[in-house]
């Protein structure tokens, strides 16, 4: 196994990348990067790769999670793995697309529906019962990753 060559976070102690942070213009892809490292090495803790959230960004370039995984596996760091995103994405994006769809997944809050509405008013509440400001998953995703390690609502 290459684990020697895969410089990771161990998730157990820390949590991965904001969804917010960007690389090459994508929000979402440090994190899920992080998290396939955690993986790899065995120290992702409560973290998944290729979760509803990743597949979101593997979607919207058209890369497949294995076939990243695969890279991520040889020890490539961040702008190797975008340039061979650029590269092996079958959904070339410009830089227009790749901001929109960036503004979207920060502003994406739950769907309309009354099952993921409920979800994600169960998931704030496990945090806090008082705070408003928990709108999007994004606003979720960085409270829950905040509260995992030691911080208080």
């Amino acid at each position: 196994m290459n684990e020697q060559k895969i410089k990771a976070l161990d998730l157990t102690q820390r949590p991965p990348r904001s969804a917010r942070c960007r690389l090459g213009g994508y929000v979402i892809l440090p994190r899920t990067l992080d998290k396939c490292r955690a993986t790899i090495i065995g120290k992702n803790g409560e973290y998944h790769y290729d979760c509803p959230l990743d597949a979101h960004f593997f979607t919207f370039v058209g890369i497949d999670a294995v076939a990243l995984k695969a890279q991520i596996y040889s020890g490539k760091g961040d702008e190797e793995i975008l340039q061979w995103i650029h590269t092996n994405a079958k959904l070339q994006r410009t830089r227009w697309e790749i901001e929109q769809w960036s503004a979207f997944q920060l502003s994406r809050g739950p769907d309309s529906d009354s099952e993921t509405y409920r979800f994600f008013g169960e998931q704030v509440a496990k945090h806090t019962k008082t705070r408003e400001d928990i709108r999007t998953w994004m606003d979720l995703l960085d409270v829950d990753d905040y509260l995992s390690f030691g911080g208080s609502a």
